[in-house]
């Protein structure tokens, strides 16, 4: 073979070398690029996942009812913070009303994008998420494309959740206002009833007494007015007893505790149902009329629950003084049920014991609990703060 040239071996040396060829066809090449659009693929995926979770939270957040919607409103900006594709520098606010509830980390954003809350066709707000430090750029500025879904829906279930509560909040203040009314007009007709009726009916009674003396030699003229006068003391003391019922005289002379007492003993002298009543600490609590008055339509209800609707043989009533708090408990042996059905059953037959007893609770801004289930029974709890304590005129 004849030896290189010098200038072909020159040529050879200084030639560069070729570019590689592309490697599409071979396996390792196909696996790289397939695991680099897995990646990607689960990362698209996470941040999906994080979106539905963050509707989800709210959701569940919104159906929380003891909380109101100041409370509401902040937990939303922590849920919507956490689903944003960096959340370690993400910071949320939810503005409605002219209330601004804010993640604590927030203060003016590098970058921020925001929706408007609309309720009954009007802006009411606005919700605005926004990252505390420059990021590449995206679909809308360095947010993604589902993000602007994500904050638009946000926005609409807000409106939706806001004004739910606003219904809600409404409904609450009238049911206050019904259950005022209801106590003012039970004081009224027992005034009424007490003051002029049951008068009227007793001084009917003495003359009729008198005129079954003045006609004593007429037996049976006279045994007909006896028989009149001993319906008429009848009808006098289911006066008296309506009267009482409806505004009990010994919650403003005995207090709470010893009125609960007295009710607990007609309650079971009438009935023939065993109540074993406890009270501790009460003295000291002084609570004014209106907690005094509630807690004891609340127990009237339960007692009357517990007899017609559970057929308890045995209740059992506590009546204590916990500071700030007055706690009224009322467990019975009956038949039970399950609160989560009976509730909507009850308000959809119209029957409002359970619905008011609640609302009393909450006009005091106290809560009711209600635990039972089918054959064990009931347990009813109030816990309410002390009139006194809370403002309340005594």
């Amino acid at each position: 073979m004849s030896p290189l040239r010098p200038d072909a071996a020159h040529t050879m040396q200084d030639t560069p070398s070729s570019p590689p060829a592309p490697c599409s066809g071979l396996p390792g090449c196909n696996a790289a690029r397939l695991a680099e659009e897995h990646e990607k693929a689960l990362a698209a995926l996470h941040e999906r996942i994080k979106e539905l979770d963050c509707l989800y939270d709210i959701t569940r957040l919104s159906q929380r009812h003891d909380l109101a919607l100041d409370e509401l409103l902040d937990g939303v900006a922590g849920i919507v913070a956490r689903a944003w594709q960096h959340p370690e520098i993400t910071c949320a606010r939810v503005v409605v009303g002219g209330r601004k509830h804010a993640t604590p980390n927030w203060k003016r954003p590098a970058s921020r994008q925001s929706s408007p809350i609309t309720a009954h066709g009007e802006r009411i707000g606005r919700i605005e998420v926004g990252y505390l430090e420059e990021r590449p750029a995206c679909d809308e500025g360095p947010f993604l494309r589902e993000e602007r879904h994500l904050i638009d829906a946000v926005a609409e279930h807000l409106a939706r959740i806001i004004e739910a509560k606003q219904a809600e909040e409404r409904l609450r203040e009238l049911s206050r206002e019904l259950i005022k009314a209801q106590e003012d007009e039970r004081q009224r007709i027992a005034r009424e009833l007490h003051d002029n009726v049951a008068q009227e009916l007793s001084m009917l009674r003495l003359g009729l007494e008198s005129l079954g003396e003045a006609r004593d030699g007429a037996a049976t003229g006279a045994q007909t007015v006896h028989d009149l006068c001993a319906r008429l003391g009848a009808a006098i003391t289911s006066l008296r007893d309506l009267s009482y019922d409806l505004l009990p005289p010994a919650l403003d002379q005995l207090g709470l505790a010893e009125t609960a007492f007295r009710l607990c003993e007609e309650f079971a002298a009438r009935h023939g149902v065993e109540v074993d009543f406890f009270a501790d600490g009460m003295q000291a609590a002084q609570c004014g009329f209106k907690t005094r008055i509630n807690l004891y339509r609340i127990l009237q209800e339960a007692l009357a629950n517990a007899r017609r609707h559970g057929q308890a043989k045995r209740i059992t009533v506590r009546l204590l003084a916990s500071h700030p708090s007055v706690i009224l408990r009322v467990e019975d042996d009956g038949r039970g049920f399950d609160p989560a059905s009976r509730l909507p059953e009850a308000l959809g037959e119209k029957r409002m014991g359970l619905w008011s007893m609640r609302e009393r609770a909450r006009l005091l801004g106290g809560r009711l609990t209600i635990r039972s289930k089918p054959g064990a029974g009931a347990r009813v709890k109030v816990e309410a703060p002390c009139a006194a304590l809370s403002g309340e005129d005594a």
